[in-house]
């Protein structure tokens, strides 16, 4: 592994398993990984409130895992470039969580 997947390894780590709310981060990766959606789509899918999914999407994107475009409602969330790269290493992180 390269030393320029370390800080991703350990961001991925804190975002999915080291906080509270990773486990809905991490399914939220895994809905974007198989179509790029909006909020509302991803609240719907996920069976979330639209407001927690919002807030999870910041995090994600100010953190740069996903990326936007378009506005308002209709913001449609893809993962981002270095996200899709390294989706080996979240699917890891996941799978060690979820045998928790």
């Amino acid at each position: 592994m390269s030393d320029s997947t370390h800080p991703l390894k350990y961001l991925l780590g804190w975002l999915i398993a080291g906080t509270k709310g990773g486990p809905t981060r991490a399914k939220i990766l895994i809905a974007l990984k198989e179509a790029p959606q909006n909020a509302n789509q991803l609240a719907s899918r996920l069976n979330m409130d639209y407001r927690t999914i919002r807030h999870h999407l910041e995090v994600l994107e100010r953190n740069n895992l996903v990326v936007s475009t378009g506005e308002g409602y209709g913001t449609t969330y893809f993962l981002s470039p270095v996200m899709e790269e390294n989706y080996a290493l979240f699917e890891e992180i996941v799978k060690k969580i979820w045998k928790k």
